[in-house]
């Protein structure tokens, strides 16, 4: 996975990459942060990826940690999230497929 920065971009938060991409965050809750964006060559499985507390995971849009590592306790909260949200989250992968803008998911209450 990808190092990066949490960076403003003046309407939100954006998550920076350390090789220039700049990736839209969809959701929020708990200190949890949530970014999305797609690419063909890098993401052949719909997933979301997750900042917390200095750490970072890709997770599937099915609650699969695919890269990175989280902690217990937030895992079960994303896991919960992608559980809860799934459908919006595919809808999400397939607009950013068609290069559109992303939709914010709703966080958990």
């Amino acid at each position: 996975m990808a190092a990066g920065v949490l960076v403003g971009d003046g309407e939100g938060e954006v998550f920076e990459l350390s090789y220039g991409h700049v990736v839209p965050r969809v959701s929020a809750f708990y200190g949890v942060v949530i970014y999305m964006y797609w690419n063909e060559r890098d993401h052949p499985v719909a997933h979301f990826h997750v900042f917390y507390a200095g750490r970072r995971a890709s997770v599937s849009a099915d609650g699969l940690v695919l890269a990175g590592s989280l902690d217990s306790r937030v895992l079960g909260l994303v896991r919960e999230r992608a559980s809860l949200r799934h459908d919006e989250i595919v809808a999400n992968w397939e607009r950013a497929r068609r290069n559109e803008p992303l939709i914010a998911i709703p966080p958990l209450p």
